[in-house]
């Protein structure tokens, strides 16, 4: 598996012959996103690869479509280049596009093209914030790709989430070979405390609950809303088991890896 961390959430993932996006962000940095309820964010930093400098892509892994900072001006413009879109069952209403596919936690379905070996994708859970907050904050699913029939997955893409019972049960019974984990501590004035993504106390606790060979951090860095950033998942690593800490690979923005 090759993995080009584009920045954000953004990545292009090579697999068995398909290219995968996910949550496609391109618009330059500077630009202030309103998230609705008085939150908002500054890009701070723009993609290591733009839009044109793409390879073609056969789908795109959108965990939500409706906050910027996992779908901008810009990486909303490129969906139609994508013959499929996977994402929530109202992303795919709101986004109106014969290609997208909406999927709830715990469907499936399958990726397949000619001269590439079939796939499928579970959506994965996930919960945007606090218990309760689903309302607010919206819907937002993740993604386990792996062979139809076959245990192992190949790669999990947690999408936003806090770590809570509902993520722990599904992570338990997944076998998982590469982890794109989104942290990055989300938190806006606005709500205080509050936290929408994983700590990087709860990121380094999902990857020893989960053990998979390779776990990338991702969406950790970029923007003003992030209040643990790769310093914080650091901290939590220092502190964790050998056998976890030797999991974690921190990729290069911008530079093709082979995981």
């Amino acid at each position: 598996m090759i993995i080009t961390h584009i920045g954000g959430p953004t990545a292009l993932i090579e697999l068995n012959g398909w290219r995968l996006l996910t949550d496609p962000t391109f618009d330059p940095p500077g630009q202030r996103y309103d998230f609705g309820w008085g939150a908002s964010s500054v890009k701070l930093a723009g993609p290591a690869v733009s839009v044109d400098d793409l390879p073609p892509i056969d789908a795109i892994l959108l965990t939500h479509d409706h906050h910027g900072d996992n779908l901008d001006a810009a990486g909303r413009a490129m969906l139609s280049r994508s013959p499929i879109v996977l994402t929530t069952r109202r992303g795919a209403r709101r986004l109106g596009l014969r290609s997208a596919r909406g999927l709830a936690a715990g469907e499936v379905t399958r990726l397949a093209a000619p001269g590439k070996p079939e796939l499928a994708v579970t959506a994965t859970p996930a919960r945007h914030g606090p218990p309760l907050s689903r309302p607010i904050v919206g819907d937002v699913i993740g993604f386990a790709v792996h062979r139809p029939g076959e245990r192992t997955v190949l790669l999990w893409v947690t999408g936003d989430t806090v770590l809570y019972r509902g993520l722990r049960r599904a992570a338990i019974q997944m076998d998982v070979d590469v982890m794109l984990v989104h942290a990055g501590g989300v938190r806006f004035p606005v709500s205080g405390p509050v936290r929408y993504t994983m700590t990087g106390r709860a990121a380094v606790d999902l990857v020893a609950v989960v053990r998979p060979r390779v776990a990338v951090p991702v969406h950790y860095e970029g923007w003003s809303h992030f209040a643990d950033g790769r310093s914080a998942v650091e901290r939590a690593l220092a502190a964790a088991p050998d056998d976890v800490r030797r999991r974690v690979c921190w990729l290069p923005i911008g530079t093709p890896q082979t995981v």
